[in-house]
C-alpha cells in the first residue's frame, strides 16, 4: 500500500500528467463552446456527450490518483484547491445519462476553472486575490452606505421628473450602478434631468468624483497591491533576499550571543 501511495503520489506531481490532465481541460471548455451553436449541437450532440462522459471519467481516476498519492484522505481535503477539484468533478456525475439541460451545461463549463488549480501562476494569483477580502469588505460597506444616501436622495428629487430611473429606491440604486460604470451616465441620465432640474448637475458631479474617482480606485489599489505582493513572492528582489538573509544572520548571532550570556 505504502509503495502504490508513492507512486501515485509521483504520477500526479508529473509535470507530463500535469500538462495532460491540463489539455484535456482545454478540450472540454472547447467542446462546451462548440456547442452553443445550433448547428454544432443539432449534428454532434451526441459525439459531444459521449467525449464528455470519457473526459469527466478521466478526471474521475486523476482525482482518485490525487486521493490515493495523498498522505491522508484528511490532508489530501485539507487543500482548498483539492476541495475545489473534487466538488468540480462529483457534480459532473449526478446528472450521468441525464439530457442535456441549463444546469448540466453550467457545470460542464465549470470545470475549465480547474486550469486555475493546475496552473501554479494561476492558483498564486487567486490565493492573492483571496486576501484582499478583509480589505474588500470594508470598501463594500463604504460603497454601500455611499450607495445609500445618494439612492434616498435621488429618489426624493427626482422621482417626479424621471420616474424611470429614480422612481423607486431600487430603480436609483440600478441607475446609480450604471452611473457609477461611466456608461452613458452624462446623455442618458444626466441631461434629461438637468433639462428639467438645472441645479441637478452636483448630484451627479459629486456622485462621480466621490464613487467612480475614490472609492472605485479603493478596490483598484487593494488589487493591485495584492497582485504585487504575489509577484514579489514568485520572484522575489535579489534586494529583499540579501536583506531576508542578512536577518537571519542576526537572528542567528543573537542567539549565540544570548547562549555564551546562559553559560556564564
Amino acid at each position: 500500500m505504502g509503495s502504490l501511495r508513492v507512486n501515485a503520489g509521483k504520477l500526479a506531481a508529473h509535470p507530463y500528467f500535469l500538462n495532460t490532465i491540463f489539455v484535456l481541460i482545454l478540450i472540454n471548455g472547447v467542446l462546451v463552446g462548440l456547442e452553443t451553436y445550433p448547428y454544432i449541437a443539432e449534428n454532434y450532440g451526441s459525439w459531444i456527450y459521449i467525449v464528455d462522459q470519457i473526459l469527466l471519467w478521466i478526471f474521475t481516476i486523476e482525482i482518485l490518483i490525487r486521493l490515493i498519492g495523498s498522505r491522508t484522505i484528511g490532508s489530501f481535503f485539507r487543500d482548498p484547491w483539492n476541495v475545489f477539484d473534487f466538488v468540480i468533478v462529483a457534480s459532473g456525475h449526478l446528472f450521468v445519462g441525464g439530457h442535456y439541460v441549463t444546469v448540466l451545461r453550467v457545470l460542464r463549463v465549470l470545470r475549465v476553472l480547474r486550469a486555475v488549480s493546475i496552473i501554479p501562476s494561476l492558483r498564486r494569483m487567486v490565493n492573492a486575490l483571496l486576501l484582499t477580502i478583509p480589505s474588500m469588505g470594508t470598501i463594500m460597506l463604504l460603497l454601500g452606505i455611499f450607495f445609500y444616501i445618494y439612492a434616498v436622495i435621488g429618489t426624493m428629487l427626482f422621482q417626479s421628473v424621471a420616474p424611470e430611473y429614480f422612481g423607486t429606491l431600487h430603480d436609483s440604486f440600478l441607475t446609480l450602478f450604471q452611473v457609477i460604470t461611466l456608461e452613458s451616465w452624462a446623455s442618458g441620465v444626466m441631461r434629461p434631468i438637468l433639462a428639467e432640474v438645472p441645479s441637478s448637475w452636483w448630484y451627479f458631479v459629486t456622485f462621480i468624483i466621490i464613487g467612480a474617482f475614490v472609492i472605485i480606485n479603493l478596490f483598484v489599489g487593494v488589487v493591485v497591491n495584492s497582485v504585487e505582493e504575489a509577484a514579489r513572492d514568485e520572484h522575489p528582489n535579489p534586494t529583499d533576499v540579501k536583506l531576508e538573509e542578512v536577518h537571519e544572520e542576526l537572528k542567528e548571532l543573537k542567539e549565540m550571543i544570548e547562549r555564551e550570556k546562559g553559560k556564564r
